[in-house]
């Protein structure tokens, strides 16, 4: 990691991915950690998911989400801290009406950082769940229709 600031409007390397609707803009990134803002848009989610190597949690900055763990759900607004240790099953959503705004974090940072430069603009469901499990992320299969 580099020593400095990463001002409000900057991001490592200047980059922004679009990542299942939501903007991601990274602002910390070492072996240790990754760190970045993200846009939230209404209407939004990440299926649910386990990083089995790594902890992660967002600290909300406006608007609301939504985060399910299993059959629980769990409710953040400006000021909370999520936190979703590793190998848990979550899913991310924004059900609120309007944008939400946060800071995403996972420790080490592993694979992560690599793995939203490839899933950037990615709309196939099944290319997004090849991908992911490449950088050890894992989605869970969606519920039975029946």
């Amino acid at each position: 990691m580099e020593l400095g600031v990463t001002p409000q409007s900057d991001a490592i390397g200047g980059k922004s991915w679009n990542v299942v609707g939501h903007t991601y803009t990274p602002k910390l990134h070492s072996p240790n950690v990754f760190i970045w803002h993200a846009q939230v848009p209404d209407g939004t989610f990440v299926p649910p998911h386990i990083h089995p190597t790594q902890d992660e949690w967002i600290y909300m900055l406006t608007g609301n989400l939504e985060v399910e763990f299993g059959g629980d759900v769990h409710k953040a607004g400006p000021g909370d801290t999520i936190r979703m240790p590793m190998g848990i099953a979550h899913g991310i959503f924004n059900r609120s009406g309007a944008e939400a705004t946060c800071v995403f974090g996972v420790a080490p940072a592993r694979k992560l950082f690599d793995l939203f430069g490839k899933l950037d603009g990615v709309t196939d469901p099944a290319e997004l769940v090849r991908l992911s499990a490449l950088y050890e992320v894992d989605f869970l299969p969606p519920p039975d229709a029946g």
